[in-house]
């Protein structure tokens, strides 16, 4: 890619960007420098994806949801502009400290946090006012044993659930948080043993958009009104995040300035239900995949063509162990063709599938594609939330590479595995 060129400036800020607004000759031109599978990231798209939640959100504490992307350059880029990480895990807490996230920044929502987890985030001397989030009491009092005199959130099950995919819905999965006729009860008795109690949180899953909103609501009146009822002991009430971006074609883009508003007015709803009269907490929101799914694609090149009666077989370098969201959800990601004389070519009935023996390992099925062949190069949209993230060595399959672009400049991310690679934890234990 020569000074960027045809790269989308940091002044094309969209509601969303669909795959194909990205454009082709730079998408090339990275996977002919470092090969693919590829995935590619637009660190200036996440920029203006921060910037146009602050835009909706402009009196809320912004945090970003670790888990839909660790990159280091994501991390990075959002660090820098002063946006906090929630953290599902103690490597993703270490991932944003190293990524230059202030320890304050930085909150640890623990779900049955394994024993080792636990003893690394309370026995951190850099703790500098990280907050760790619990939802049992079990996980309090194993806090406590550890020592743990830091600031405390309080996660709560709303029994209220929304997202894409059962899978994912998880607010009124057991699971998750603190029942919430209970929540009071364990909140108060985190501050009575001397824990720096700042914040309740709540999530009602993940993907939101449309008919959920509604869901989402009922869940920030029901933790406004519960703020209501601990008001004297909180600095901030954390609704989630999880807001939805468009991954089929022909689908709108969220309206996100609505989503803030009913959001804002349904947290003044519960607090003023609770009978309160002074100003309630800051509201708090962790989104992870609306920063950055539309910022990243995931680059593959067509290996094998087989006609059948039913479809045309499209056979690619990427598959399940790269980009695991279709055959783990069934969710859809646009596909398209990007060799230069793709818009002459006919259109032919696809199913996009990869190397792995399963038959869920398909990228995409029913696909209207440019007649395929071998050694094109596909383009798979909304990357870059759970992609590189889930992938795996299933199969005994390197990782793939990733690459991140800034001002149109590639970098390296993340080089490809190789298959001593995949085998390497298992050389060294040989050799210990």
């Amino acid at each position: 890619m020569a000074d960027g060129e045809g790269w989308p400036t940091s002044t094309d800020n969209p509601a969303v960007r669909r795959l194909s607004d990205w454009p082709a000759e730079p998408l090339r031109d990275l996977a002919d420098e470092f090969g693919t599978p590829l995935y590619a990231l637009d660190l200036d798209r996440v920029k203006a994806n921060t910037g146009r939640l602050r835009s909706a959100f402009p009196e809320a504490d912004l945090s970003y949801a670790v888990k839909a992307n660790t990159t280091r350059p994501v991390l990075e880029t959002l660090a820098n502009r002063g946006v906090g990480a929630e953290c599902a895990a103690a490597g993703e807490v270490q991932r944003s400290l190293a990524a230059g996230f202030p320890p304050h920044r930085v909150r640890y929502t623990a779900v049955n946090p394994p024993a080792r987890d636990l003893d690394y985030v309370c026995g951190l001397d850099d703790a500098g006012g990280m907050i760790l989030t619990v939802g049992a009491m079990d996980t309090l009092n194993r806090v406590a044993e550890r020592g743990f005199d830091g600031r405390l959130c309080v996660r709560i099950n709303p029994g209220v659930g929304a997202g894409h995919h059962a899978k994912v819905s998880t607010g009124a999965e057991p699971k998750f948080g603190v029942p919430y006729d209970r929540a009071a009860t364990v909140a108060r008795r985190a501050a009575d043993r001397g824990f720096e109690l700042v914040g309740l949180h709540a999530h009602a899953g993940s993907g939101i958009a449309g008919d959920d909103l509604s869901d989402h609501r009922e869940l920030v009146r029901r933790m406004g009104a519960l703020a209501a009822d601990v008001e004297d002991r909180l600095d901030f009430v954390a609704v989630g995040g999880g807001f939805g971006v468009p991954y089929r074609e022909d689908d709108p883009a969220l309206d996100l300035d609505a989503v803030a508003a009913a959001t804002r007015e349904a947290y003044a709803e519960g607090w003023r239900g609770g009978a309160n009269d002074t100003a309630p907490p800051q509201l708090a929101i962790e989104p992870g995949r609306y920063f950055v799914a539309d910022a990243g694609v995931l680059l593959t090149t067509v290996n094998t063509v087989k006609p059948t009666p039913e479809t045309t077989v499209v056979g690619v370098d990427a598959g399940m162990t790269t980009l695991v969201r279709p055959a783990m959800y069934g969710s859809y990601h646009a596909i398209r063709g990007l060799e230069p004389d793709t818009p002459r070519r006919e259109l032919v009935p696809c199913d996009v599938s990869g190397p792995v023996c399963e038959t869920a390992d398909v990228l995409g099925r029913d696909r209207s594609l440019p007649d395929p062949a071998r050694g094109d190069l596909l383009a798979v949209g909304n990357a870059g939330a759970y992609g590189y993230e889930m992938s795996s060595n299933y199969n005994s399959r390197p990782r793939p590479a990733v690459v991140a672009v800034e001002h149109g400049e590639p970098r390296l991310v993340a080089r490809r595995e190789t298959l001593a690679d995949v085998t390497r934890f298992e050389a060294e234990a040989e050799d210990s």
